[in-house]
């Protein structure tokens, strides 16, 4: 299956002649941090734990710098290797599609999004995380953004990633995780959300918010412009007036107009002659 490509899609630096995007560097930064806790072993990894890794309770004490470096404490395991493999596979599909700009900013908020919440949930309930890498959402990204793309067993994407959302929910669920349960739904829900929006088959509601500035009084403003439509109406009318007693005046004599008539051809008169008397 051929993937689109971003014209954003471009690397950060080279080394030696190989292009490093992205997805390469947050996975080498990654396996470094593993590096670390394996020179400094289990006391020093305890250590580093108890420094930069997330908790509800120190962060509401002022201690932020948690909300950030969390995930910068990872032993190695066999589940570390398999969350890089999954990074540097979907997540460069994901560059790719998007562009940098767009990956750095939905892998970025997928990194912040958990502590986050956590720190909100922490008034409720304490929190704790450390060491999680959000691969498992980069790969309900790309399930979403190719659905139909042949995966292991020629099973599609997006039965793979329902299968495997309902196998993690039930073991989080078996094992009374309810702080994993909900740290992977909001992982889970924010990739799909994300992709669908950049897709535009998402909208986010639109909140209007009201306006602090002082709305000014309203006053009544005579309009010049509509007194002198209404002159000019006016005036039309008189013109049409005096032509109408001209034409009878032409056909039946000047006897046969009435007093009133005479009275209105006369206004009409005095009133030509000052506005021609400027003129002069």
């Amino acid at each position: 299956m051929m993937f689109e490509q971003h014209e954003d899609y471009r690397p950060v630096t080279w080394l030696r002649g190989y292009p490093l995007y992205v997805t390469h560097v947050i996975v080498i930064g990654y396996v470094i941090t593993m590096v670390i806790a394996t020179l400094l072993g289990p006391l020093g990894i305890a250590d580093l734990t108890a420094w930069l890794g997330f908790s509800s309770e120190l962060v509401h004490r002022g201690q932020l710098w948690r909300v950030f470096t969390y995930g910068l404490v990872n032993p190695p395991s066999i589940w570390f290797v398999v969350d890089m493999f999954i990074i540097a596979w979907f997540g460069r599909e994901l560059e790719r599609f998007f562009g940098r700009k767009v990956f750095i900013r939905f892998y970025g908020t997928l990194y912040l999004l958990t502590p986050v919440v956590f720190t909100i949930l922490g008034f409720f309930r304490p929190m704790g995380l450390v060491g999680e890498t959000g691969g498992f959402a980069l790969f309900i990204a790309f399930a979403t953004l190719y659905p139909g793309a042949a995966m292991l067993f020629n099973i599609l994407a997006k039965w793979l990633a329902i299968i495997a959302v309902s196998i993690y929910t039930l073991i989080f669920f078996y094992g009374r995780d309810f702080v994993g349960l909900t740290a992977m739904w909001i992982t889970v829900g924010f990739a799909f959300c994300f992709v669908r929006y950049e897709q535009g088959r998402l909208e986010l509601p639109k909140v209007r918010l009201p306006s602090l500035r002082k709305r000014p009084k309203l006053r009544v403003v005579p309009r010049p412009a509509a007194r002198a439509e209404i002159e000019v109406d006016e005036e039309d009318a008189t013109t049409s007036e005096v032509d109408a007693l001209l034409d009878k005046i032409a056909k039946s004599g000047l006897a046969s107009l009435s007093s009133a008539e005479r009275a209105k051809l006369e206004k009409a008169r005095e009133d030509l002659m000052k506005r021609e008397s400027p003129r002069r």
